[in-house]
């Protein structure tokens, strides 16, 4: 073990071997949250279901995420991180099994639920290890690895997704992750190390008596359970038409606003909200929270988009997001050298948000008749400026911040990306139906007795929507833009030194 790095977890081996070990996991239990998108139509026709019912297969997935997330920091530091580690491995391994196998959709749900609680806390883990493992100068080259769980799992579930349910069966979704988990398992086992230094403050923690926030994990279970409900389901229930959706996000909102003054005063938090002092933290916290907007809302326009208004099946939409995770790996490749050998790492964050705000501005020009390879340069453009912000922010949030906290502030990083990604896709699909609505009217205002001639009744109406849909995509686009230019200032509050 370098002496240098007495938290490191790769011990005698190189820290490299132990990074990819630790990715591996990640990798799988990040593209589960969109590869069984795309194979609920087969779900819910094998089990008699409704597709709405089949949906619940996502939702308690997410809101497992969302339990977990907040309290794994705690947990790797209760239970040691190398064990919390193989604990969520093995959990996750077993679940996918459950999930294959499942006969009845209550049986996927649960099965679901439990797969989210184990995978839960496997990406805040690897970025600590990766940050305990590798040096300061070093860790942008390592965050890579982590940005292509993070970045090309997300991207390439729906085409991994739709490969398995038509060649095989939707059951192989699941099924895949159960060798490549077992193998994740041996291998953590033989080469992730628990260093000394873990494991007497471990020691220490337990002797001083550990004290249990339960008012802190129940406003944590109440609360982040009620906001993942209500973002997965408001367009389900009409937005704030509906009662479930006032009564979740009430919830949410007393829960949430209470758990920061709550955590705040306590000795022993179990979300230790005084991280957000630390300015270097904060900053890349917000800006984890833009990239979990700006990945996951684009990554389900572009699909659907393509399928829906310019006549593409279901595989070659998905190719066109398969290209994107190509250049992204690419791009994480040499972001990740630039990184390590740039002393001002803030001005690459601010050059990926403009190489973003650019390429969502020139999706928004878009035409229905734009051919594929030219659709697929246009996402490949909007991906590769996403490891320029990714990979230095992932570095300068945990720079100065003390090396007992890297398992709470990963969990909570991890966290508001994952809260960006659903608020961006609930943001998205209301957003959506505003647009097209208010399109659709106004195309419906200019119209002329000799475009009614043109048309039937029918026809017309079909053609008018088509119109008002894809320019609500294009304006969405342009949004998204917008949104990543707001944030441009957020790069300059990062302290490069100390």
């Amino acid at each position: 073990m370098d002496p240098l790095l007495p938290r490191s977890a790769a011990g005698h081996h190189n820290p490299w071997l132990v990074a990819v070990v630790a990715s591996i996991a990640t990798f799988m239990e990040v593209l589960d949250t969109t590869v069984a998108s795309v194979s609920l139509y087969h779900i819910a026709a094998s089990m008699g279901v409704s597709y709405n019912e089949s949906l619940w297969v996502i939702t308690c997935y997410m809101v497992a995420n969302a339990l977990i997330l907040p309290v794994s920091g705690w947990l790797a530091n209760a239970l040691g991180r190398k064990c919390y580690y193989m604990i969520s491995v093995a959990l996750f391994t077993l679940a996918s099994f459950l999930c294959s196998v499942a006969p009845t959709l209550e049986w996927l749900i649960l099965a679901r639920v439990l797969q989210g609680i184990g995978g839960g806390g496997l990406a805040p883990v690897e970025q600590s290890i990766l940050v305990d493992s590798f040096s300061e100068k070093k860790r942008p080259q390592a965050f890579a690895l982590y940005g292509v769980a993070v970045l090309v799992a997300p991207a390439i579930g729906p085409l991994v997704g739709g490969m398995l349910t038509d060649a095989l069966s939707w059951h192989w979704v699941f099924l895949i992750n159960v060798p490549i988990g077992l193998l994740s398992l041996v291998l953590c086992y033989y080469l992730i190390d628990e260093p000394p230094l873990l494991v007497s403050e471990r020691k220490q923690r337990k002797i001083e008596g550990m004290r249990i926030d339960y008012i802190g994990l129940l406003l944590i279970i109440v609360g982040f359970s009620a906001l993942q409900l209500c973002l997965d389901r408001f367009d389900l229930y009409d937005g704030f038409d509906s009662v479930f959706i006032i009564v979740t996000a009430l919830i949410a909102f007393v829960c949430l606003s209470f758990l920061p003054l709550w955590e705040w005063f306590h000795p022993q938090p179990i979300l230790d909200i005084r991280l957000f002092l630390h300015r270097n933290f904060a900053t890349g916290s917000l800006l984890m929270f833009l990239i979990g907007i700006l990945v996951v809302s684009t990554t389900q326009l572009l699909p659907q988009m393509t399928q829906e208004l310019m006549g593409y099946d279901a595989w070659t939409a998905g190719l066109t997001l398969g290209a994107g995770g190509g250049a992204i790996m690419l791009s994480m490749i040499v972001t990740g050298v630039i990184a390590s050998k740039l002393s001002a790492q803030r001005f690459l964050v601010l050059l990926g948000l403009l190489v973003s705000a650019c390429s969502l501005w020139h999706f928004s020009r878009l035409t229905p008749d734009i051919d594929f390879s030219s659709l697929v340069w246009a996402r490949v453009l909007q991906v590769i400026g996403l490891p320029l912000i990714l990979i230095p922010v992932a570095a300068l949030s945990f720079k100065g911040l003390a090396g007992h906290k890297s398992n709470e502030a990963s969990a909570i990083s991890t966290l508001l990306r994952n809260l960006g990604g659903s608020i961006g896709i609930a943001w998205v699909v209301n957003l959506m139906h505003q647009r097209t609505h208010l399109h659709y009217e106004r195309l419906g205002e200019h119209l002329t007795a000799a475009d009614t001639v043109m048309f039937t009744v029918q026809t017309l109406g079909e053609a008018l929507y088509k119109q008002a849909r894809m320019m609500a995509y294009l304006d969405i686009y342009w949004i998204m833009a917008v949104v990543a230019l707001t944030f441009l200032f957020l790069p300059l509050l990062f302290r490069e030194r100390g």
